[in-house]
């Protein structure tokens, strides 16, 4: 339990100085990126394919463009969508083929087996009851009625679609891949398919959607909101680490979890800010 603690402390120690060293730098790194992409676009095979496919040209521009509609924002939800389909695939492919990475399954939750106290199993009980859907629910319900009384309807949309679109893509994607359950495993009242994790996935579309939500209301200081979003990483992380620790799930079907949850949830934010830019766009005169 020792090992395991320090382990973890390790981790929330790294990313709170990662997450530290990022706010200190934010100005530099985007003035440093603005640089390069100016060299970029302004070197002679970039402004011969300016001269050739104009429309092209302006549509990528445009994209990565901050003060452009939706431009980097857009950019940056639909490369996680598909970075994170890319893997989800991937996993899905080796666990239906059974490919090494069932074997790298195996040997690790027989490593953690043969290394596990009663203390771990408490701990790990503890934080696997966090993204419980018992819980999940009522973080769905608190959230809503929180949004209603600030009378946040757009936000409120967001968060049911987010939220229940979860549970129903899991449902299915568990349904469709049909992956049996580790074997002894601690908990023995894990009945459904073990591919993609559900606490996993879930876990990480609802306390990164109330992280979302935080950094747009709340009008806290960037270091808070930067606190929030990271203790909702480090909870996310332990919880689908509790899952492997209590042999209800094999690693990758955490990481598969985290991949759909990934697509999901930043559909979901891509989908409620240019229904904010919408919003908040000025009506032309006539």
């Amino acid at each position: 339990m020792v090992v395991e603690l320090l382990f973890v402390g390790g981790v929330i120690a790294g990313l709170f100085a990662l997450a530290h060293w990022f706010v200190a730098h934010r100005a530099t790194l985007i003035e440093g990126l603005a640089r390069h992409w100016q060299r970029l676009i302004g070197s002679a095979p970039m402004q011969r394919l300016r001269v050739r496919y104009p429309r092209i040209w302006t549509f990528v521009a445009s994209r990565f463009a901050r003060g452009e509609y939706l431009g980097l924002h857009l950019t940056v939800g639909l490369t996680i969508s598909f970075v994170s389909l890319w893997t989800f695939v991937s996993l899905t492919e080796d666990v239906l083929h059974h490919d090494p990475i069932t074997l790298f399954d195996v040997a690790t939750l027989d490593w953690i087996r043969a290394h596990t106290t009663p203390t771990g199993h408490a701990f790990a009980r503890a934080v696997s009851a966090v993204g419980s859907p018992r819980v999940m629910v009522s973080l769905g319900v608190i959230g809503a009625v929180v949004l209603a009384i600030r009378r946040e309807w757009l936000f409120i949309e967001g968060w049911v679609i987010a939220l229940l679109g979860g549970e129903a893509l899991n449902v299915f994607l568990k349904r469709l891949i049909q992956r049996p359950r580790p074997m002894h495993s601690v908990i023995s009242s894990a009945q459904s398919w073990s591919f993609p994790s559900g606490h996993a996935m879930e876990s990480l579309i609802g306390y990164g959607m109330l992280a979302y939500v935080v950094f747009v209301l709340v009008a806290w200081p960037r270091r808070r909101r930067v606190g929030i979003a990271l203790a909702a990483t480090v909870l996310i992380l332990l919880i689908g680490s509790s899952r492997i620790y209590l042999g209800v799930h094999y690693v990758s079907d955490v990481l598969g979890g985290y991949a759909a949850g990934l697509i999901w949830l930043a559909a979901c934010i891509s989908g409620l800010e240019v229904a904010r830019r919408w919003r908040e766009a000025p009506i032309p005169e006539a």
